[in-house]
């Protein structure tokens, strides 16, 4: 047997010197002649919650110029299920203003991003939420990310002991570090010269070979999108009471472009656990991640090619002897929507929950429309939450009686009222990432851009009567997963500026992949593809068939439920 040690990629020697997330941020920190960091930082700041980036709008004229691109940081705040206090939106709200450009991005991970923020404006922005309890540690980086949850806490009675397993979860597979502390709280770096693995029980010295993500959900809401993620727990209740979690395994979406080795892939379902087992089930699942995944090629080392590469029975065999015991058989469950549910529920009584409509996640004041004032107005005054969706809208939960006619006065008085009822399905659940101008990933617009095109779709979507028509629309920059592309009845995927890549045939369950249909579409292009398709399905739809399950049906694409299918 060769004894030559595993090559490894550029980033797992970085990782390899990093002194457990230390790196030479501090330094970086304070070299005031360019607004970037160290190379090898750009690595490590993002276990911390955070990317360099540029704003790619100026970076020809500041090159003119003889300037320095204009680097600036994006953070991402975690944010357990979702589930954040009304002083925690508070305090985003004001470091939005006072370090960031001015918006809260709503992601689909369900936590806030800031975008904007310079350099010399890191460390205050970090030390201010985490005065309000929230923190990026392993918001970005080759960790577990931000565990998610459904969140709307009129489902089901076991919501909030689904909710609690979430945060569990997530403090567990939080790095142990004490690098995030010393870095942006208090500025002093300890020596760890001496340091060992057992810093990191989980994790080791050099974390995981990729990111990692694991979602929770609770059926018949699937607005998690289960399936995509490396650990998906669908939550089983009987008679009202959590029984336990089936577990899926080897979920992800990203890919890229002209290298057929890389594809999304559903998760596959192993086995059921019960609940007071399901930490250590995740830990298992990452440990065996840690030591299998690919540290050569960071293109192949997801879960989900550990996976495929090994084998599934192989996987399962190897969490079962690190368990010490094997899973159950899976409990029969059922998905049947992945979207929100808007506008008011609960009753005048009790508690309500408001489900808002947020386009793009973005969280902003224009003419017109006022939603990030009126979510301050309301702020002050809430006692319930404010619940992050996955589909990058907004829940005000836990209204109590007195305060609903008082928060739809505010709302409406700023145009940012409920106006699901006045905005067709398809733009109600229309996704869409950040792309340009910020996103280094990005080959074309999406955020920016997808409002524009939903404007076109919906004049469509009105003259074939087909307003109520839930069909998922999913715009990207790039063919990564940040809007979970790969599972929208239709989907976009940038790649060029103003072409796309036109996908057909998910499901609105979030159980079966789509397929490419067109490659390098301009808007033109794009229209005059879906028009006649949606003019058919408006005629020949079977009762209560989704347009995904259309297409499939009537042979416009080929159902993909495997990743290894996807290309074919």
């Amino acid at each position: 047997m060769s004894t030559t040690p595993p090559q490894l990629s550029e980033v797992e020697h970085v990782k390899t010197a990093n002194r457990y997330l230390r790196g030479t941020i501090a330094e970086s920190l304070n070299n005031r002649l360019t607004g970037a960091l160290n190379p090898d930082d750009t690595h490590i700041i993002k276990f911390h919650g955070s990317y360099q980036q540029t704003d790619r709008d100026r970076d020809s004229e500041r090159k003119r110029q003889k300037l320095e691109p204009l680097f600036s940081f994006m953070i991402r705040v975690r944010v357990p299920g979702g589930v954040a206090t009304a002083p925690q939106w508070q305090r985003m709200d004001a470091l939005a203003d006072a370090y960031g450009n001015g918006t809260l991005k709503l992601t689909t991970r369900q936590t806030f991003q800031l975008h904007g923020v310079l350099k010399r404006d890191l460390r205050p922005t970090i030390q201010g939420f985490n005065d309000s309890l929230l923190d990026s540690i392993a918001g970005c980086g080759n960790v577990n990310r931000n565990v998610m949850c459904n969140v709307n806490p009129h489902e089901s009675r076991g919501h909030g002991e689904v909710q609690a397993l979430a945060a569990a979860i997530s403090a567990h597979l939080t790095p142990r570090t004490t690098a995030y502390h010393e870095i942006w709280l208090d500025g002093e770096l300890q020596n760890t010269t001496e340091a060992t693995d057992d810093a990191e029980p989980v994790y080791g010295k050099t974390y995981l070979p990729r990111k990692f993500k694991i979602a929770l959900n609770l059926p018949p809401y699937n607005d998690s999108d289960i399936f995509s993620n490396d650990i998906g727990l669908i939550a089983i209740e009987e008679n009202g009471q959590l029984l336990g979690f089936n577990v899926a395994v080897g979920g992800g979406l990203g890919m890229t472009f002209n290298q057929p080795e890389t594809y999304p892939r559903l998760a596959d379902l192993i086995g059921f656990v019960p609940t007071e087992k399901v930490v250590d089930v995740c830990e298992k699942i990452v440990t065996i991640q840690r030591d299998w995944g690919n540290r050569a090629n960071r293109k192949l080392s997801l879960l989900k090619y550990t996976i495929d590469r090994a084998g599934l029975p192989a996987f399962v065999a190897e969490l079962h002897q690190r368990l010490g015991y094997a899973l159950a058989g899976t409990r029969p469950y059922q998905f049947h929507s992945s979207s929100d549910a808007f506008g008011w529920t609960g009753n005048a009584d009790g508690l309500s929950h408001l489900v808002l409509s947020v386009e793009g996640g973005r969280v902003l004041d224009c003419p017109g429309y006022g939603l990030k004032s009126a979510l301050h107005e309301i702020s002050a005054f809430h006692t319930g939450e404010f619940r992050l969706t996955g589909n990058q809208n907004l829940i005000l939960a836990n209204i109590e009686p007195a305060h609903r006619i008082r928060i739809q006065a505010i709302l409406e008085a700023h145009g940012a009222g409920p106006k699901a009822e006045q905005l067709t399905a398809l733009r109600r659940n229309a996704l869409a990432c950040v792309a340009l101008p910020t996103c280094s990933q990005a080959f074309a617009e999406a955020e920016r851009y997808l409002p524009q095109l939903l404007d076109k779709l919906d004049a469509i979507i009105r003259a074939h009567g087909l307003a109520e028509a839930g069909i998922l629309v999913r715009m990207t920059g790039c063919p990564n997963r940040c809007a979970r592309p790969y599972l929208g009845e239709i989907a976009l995927v940038g790649k060029a500026p103003g072409r796309y890549n036109l996908y057909l045939g998910a499901n609105h369950a979030g159980e079966r992949l789509n397929k490419l249909y067109r490659e390098m579409l301009d808007e033109d292009g794009i229209l005059r593809e879906l028009a006649p398709l949606l003019a058919a399905y408006a005629v020949e739809r079977q009762p209560g068939e989704g347009f995904g399950d259309f297409v499939v049906r009537t042979g416009v694409v080929k159902a993909t439920l495997f990743g290894l299918d996807f290309h074919a």
